[in-house]
């Protein structure tokens, strides 16, 4: 444990300082990354309800009538199934979603710890990014 610390300490020794302008692109750089996690992680959970929404219809109608064909887009191919064989097929794309989901909000909350420890730093480049978005809000 104590080797990992002193190499942490050694590593931030040595990461040159940067300047002021440097230090803001990097900042832009980390939150812009931050944004397009947070981005990809709503888009999949819009997917995610989608799928959700379509399994309740189709165990609804899986219990009436399991040999009903239904309709799957497949790589861009509509192609023609029964209840009881997309059923299936969408618990495991939905439960993949949910595993991508739970990796990128790891990832979200990884590079949100960088971001803060970046700000400690080198102050906070924040306020001046902020300052423009403040600026355009009360216009």
């Amino acid at each position: 444990m104590s080797s990992k610390s002193t190499a942490a300490a050694a590593a931030s020794k040595q990461q040159p300082r940067l300047s002021q302008q440097e230090a803001a692109q990097q900042f832009q750089g980390r939150r812009s990354e931050l944004a397009a996690i947070a981005t990809k992680i709503g888009e999949l959970e819009a997917e995610a309800d989608e799928h959700k929404l379509v399994i309740d219809t189709l165990r609804d109608t899986q219990s009436r009538e399991p040999e009903r064909t239904c309709y799957r887009l497949i790589g861009g191919i509509l192609v023609e199934r029964t209840v009881n064989e997309v059923l299936p097929a969408l618990e495991v794309n939905i439960t993949g979603l949910r595993q991508i989901m739970d990796t990128l909000v790891k990832q979200y909350k990884e590079k949100e710890g960088e971001l803060h420890a970046f700000q400690q730093q080198y102050g906070a480049p924040a306020a001046a990014a902020q300052a423009p978005q403040a600026s355009a809000t009360a216009a």
